[in-house]
């Protein structure tokens, strides 16, 4: 395998972490590439006015207030109990969360019995949309400690599982986004009052990561399984790979992609790659969207083809529905595909049934794999009705407030999903 050694480029964050202008070089343990590393006085907000059309806390949509007509003590109410519950309820039959230590907490997947990166990340977007300094401050202690790997090619990168369990884990680009959009979002919301996690730098040291990974490790180096270990992103197509490493070449997931982070990052770093990310991002969703339902594959090579295998839609996928809602009202303009997307998706579920349709389809909707009716989807699906103008999205935003938060096996991912369904539709998913 060529070996590459380039000298990497400073991400610091610019105005938008108040970065102070002298940086300081240091060597990555790995390889042979300078890394830069800045710091900052906490003086300015995350977000730099004029990105966000959406910037008042009034101004973000609340359809459980103004759709459905719930006063907003009951909308509070009912986001409160799902956190307590999945967060602090009893531990043997409702909560995902878990202290351990004095000072760090994990999510843990009650179904397969292991910690994702994917949920400590919903969780830690969560606890910071609702101002919960302490559950976010133990799950990124937690994670740092334990799931940062320590040395070799994958330094840096979060330990995970992908797909159904233990067997294949994996370095998953789902977390680690949005472990790294909820500690911008931290500097942002606490910036006010100092703790000892310095959130400003450890986002950066993240998307330094993303972006320089190969750089750091002068190429593509194999670690101790084998596996050769790439950056998080193709420099070419923008896209994320489905996991940072050669086997992935190619070849992403439409659960990853997440414009309205990358938007963020690039008005925190002044970096055009992001915005040029969203803009792919957005792209590659269309080029992978069935142009009948809507519905998208498991995994998509670059140019949106199926991947063979892969090419169901698949409860991985509902997690597009919440990034694509997010998009709307973050970014705050009209994205003329994710209107017509939102309304191809939900025009088919309805097409199937309200209360009846399932969660695992062939693309062009014919056969259903699994006719199970899942809460993840229902969930995912209120979402959508955020964006779409379809006559019956009422219905799904409804179905959202009707569903009971999960007890027992099922409640990791379904609590999560619910639980950030609310968020978006009470217009509590804000940039900080």
């Amino acid at each position: 395998m060529p070996r590459r050694c380039v000298t990497a480029w400073s991400l610091c964050l610019g105005l938008a972490l108040a970065l102070v202008p002298s940086c300081k070089t240091t060597l990555d343990s790995v390889g042979c590439t300078e890394r830069r590393v800045g710091s900052h006085d906490g003086g300015v907000g995350v977000a730099g006015a004029g990105l966000f059309a959406l910037r008042d806390p009034g101004a973000y949509p609340n359809l459980f207030r103004d759709l459905l007509g719930k006063s907003q003590s009951d909308i509070d109410a009912k986001i409160n109990g799902a956190f307590d519950q999945l967060f602090h309820g009893d531990p043997s039959t409702q909560a995902i969360y878990f202290t351990t230590g004095t000072d760090q907490a994990y999510i843990r997947d009650i179904l397969h019995g292991d910690i994702r990166t994917e949920g400590m990340g919903l969780a830690m977007v969560i606890a910071v949309e609702l101002g919960k300094r302490d559950e976010f401050d133990r799950l990124w202690r937690y994670t740092k400690a334990n799931l940062q790997v320590a040395s070799g090619p994958a330094q840096g990168y979060l330990s995970s599982f992908c797909n159904s369990g233990q067997a294949d884990p994996c370095n998953d680009p789902y977390g680690l986004q949005q472990i790294t959009a909820s500690l911008l979002l931290a500097r942002g919301r606490w910036k006010d009052t100092p703790g000892d996690i310095d959130y400003a730098q450890e986002a950066r040291d993240l998307l330094d990561l993303m972006r320089l990974k190969e750089a750091y490790n002068c190429g593509i180096l194999a670690d101790a399984t084998g596996t050769f270990v790439t950056g998080t992103f193709d420099p070419s197509s923008k896209l994320p790979y489905s996991t940072p490493t050669t086997a992935s070449a190619n070849v992403s997931r439409p659960s990853i992609i997440m414009p309205a982070y990358y938007e963020l990052w690039g008005q925190a770093t002044g970096d055009p790659f992001w915005g040029q990310a969203a803009a792919a991002g957005r792209a590659y969703w269309q080029a992978s969207a069935n142009n009948k339902t809507g519905l998208l594959p498991a995994r998509a090579t670059f140019d949106g083809t199926p991947v063979p295998g892969l090419d169901t839609f698949e409860p991985e996928g509902d997690r597009t529905f919440l990034s694509m809602a997010l998009d709307r009202i973050w970014v705050g303009s009209q994205q003329p595909w994710e209107i017509d997307e939102s309304n191809r998706l939900l025009t088919f579920f309805y097409g199937v049934g309200i209360d009846a349709y399932g969660k695992i389809y062939t693309l062009d909707g014919i056969t259903a794999i699994d006719t199970a009716h899942d809460p993840s989807l229902v969930a995912a699906n209120g979402a959508l009705g955020l964006i779409a103008t379809y006559d019956h999205r009422t219905e799904f935003i409804n179905a959202v407030w009707g569903l009971p938060i999960p007890t027992l096996t099922y409640r990791y991912f379904t609590g999560l999903m619910e639980l950030t369904s609310l968020l978006i539709l009470s217009g509590q998913m804000r940039v900080y």
